[in-house]
C-alpha cells in the first residue's frame, strides 16, 4: 500500500506517531497543524526539542531530569535523608511534589518490570537504590508505583528484595477516590479499601 504523502510530512507524520500517546490520525493533525503554523512557532518549538535533548540529564543520585546534576532535591539540605521514595519515572516526582505532603528523597526506576515488554529487574536502576541504602541515613522505603499489573509485580520484587536491610518498607495507599460510588468501584480497588481502612 503506497504512503498518502511524501517526503517530508510523512516522515514528519512518522516521527510524531512513534511518540507515546500519539495515533497516526493524531499524528497527522499535528503535522498539519506545524505546517500552517507560523515560522516563529515551528522554530520555537524545534528549538525547545532541541535545547532539552542538549541541556536536560538524569541525576546521577536519583534519576529524576534536571539541568545540572545533582538535582535541586538531591542537593537541597532541607530534605529529609531518611525517607527515599521509589517511583518509576521523572514525572512522577512532579506528581508526588505537587501535592507538598513529601519532603524525602526520591529514585527513579526508569520503568516497571514488564514481562511482557521484556523489561526484566536488570533493566531498572535497582542497583543504583541498592547502593544508595548502604549509607546508614535511609530509614524508610516508599514503593510509590503505578498501581497496575507491572507496578504491582515491581512491588512485589523490591519488597522481597529489600525485606533483609531491616529498612522499613512502605507503600501508597490505594482505595476509594473521594467522591466516588462504591457500585462502580472494582473489586481490587474495593478490597484495598477494606484492607486500609482507618479509625473514623
Amino acid at each position: 500500500m503506497a504512503l498518502a504523502y511524501d517526503g517530508p510530512v510523512q516522515r514528519l507524520i512518522d516521527g510524531f506517531a512513534g511518540l507515546p500517546g500519539i495515533g497516526p490520525k493524531g499524528a497527522q493533525r499535528i503535522a498539519f497543524y506545524l505546517l500552517s503554523a507560523s515560522d516563529d512557532e515551528a522554530q520555537a518549538l524545534a528549538d525547545a526539542i532541541r535545547e532539552v535533548k542538549q541541556k536536560v540529564r538524569f541525576c546521577e543520585i536519583c534519576g529524576n531530569v534536571c539541568e545540572a546534576s545533582p538535582c535541586p532535591i538531591c542537593s537541597d539540605p532541607r530534605r529529609d535523608r531518611s525517607v527515599v521514595c521509589v517511583v518509576e519515572e521523572p514525572k512522577d516526582v512532579m506528581s508526588i511534589e505537587r501535592t507538598r505532603e513529601f519532603h524525602g528523597l526520591y529514585h527513579v526506576l526508569g520503568g516497571a518490570i514488564n514481562p511482557m515488554a521484556n523489561i526484566g529487574p536488570s533493566d531498572l536502576a535497582i542497583p543504583k537504590l541498592l547502593d544508595r541504602l548502604k549509607s546508614d541515613e535511609v530509614e524508610e522505603i516508599i514503593l510509590a508505583l503505578d498501581p497496575n499489573i507491572e507496578g504491582e509485580a515491581t512491588v512485589t520484587y523490591l519488597s522481597r528484595l529489600l525485606s533483609p536491610l531491616k529498612i522499613k518498607v512502605t507503600r501508597l495507599a490505594s482505595g476509594l477516590p473521594v467522591g466516588s460510588d462504591l457500585e462502580y468501584a472494582d473489586e481490587i480497588t474495593l478490597g484495598r479499601a477494606l484492607q486500609g481502612r482507618r479509625e473514623a
